[in-house]
């Protein structure tokens, strides 16, 4: 097969292959590596969300009412509902209606704001994407190289 002329491996992740031609066009093909990028995290920030409470409460002995990721939403529907952190003066969640609706407005309004470039001097000048400076505090991305090897390993690990 050959490799379409617009998909030259200059991004990360680019092997060459799009046979229903979704890259072709230069700026669809930036939107959608943008929302790949920004749905990888998230699903690279969910893994680690559901390893750390079975991690916590195996070897650190930390209570939870439900260390274990797939049973843990039940506990909403339970008597008493669904305390975060195992404390119910954090949140004290009783309907799973107006869970999500809090969560859907939460992740709304940091979407709008991320897709609307931030507020004023917010990480003005800065690649989207990887924007490093503050957002890199341990230096991770200072080295090019190693930098193009991690943008290379996240959207391998978030396409998992």
């Amino acid at each position: 097969a050959d490799t379409p002329a617009y998909l030259s491996g200059e991004f990360p992740g680019d092997y060459g292959w799009d046979t229903a031609g979704l890259s072709a066009d230069p700026e669809t093909f930036k939107k959608y590596r943008e929302l790949e990028v920004i749905h990888a995290r998230w699903a690279l920030l969910g893994a680690l969300g559901i390893v750390t409470p079975e991690l916590l409460s195996t070897y650190s002995g930390v209570k939870f009412g439900e260390p274990v990721w797939f049973k843990a939403g039940a506990q909403i529907f339970q008597d008493g509902g669904l305390n975060y952190l195992g404390n119910e003066s954090l949140v004290h969640a009783q309907s799973i209606i107006a869970t999500l609706a809090v969560q859907v407005i939460l992740m709304g309004q940091a979407e709008a704001y991320r897709a609307n470039g931030g507020g004023p001097g917010f990480a003005e000048g800065l690649d989207s994407l990887y924007p490093g400076e503050v957002f890199d505090p341990l230096g991770l991305g200072d080295d090019p190289e190693t930098l193009a090897e991690l943008k290379v390993k996240e959207i391998k690990n978030g396409r998992l």
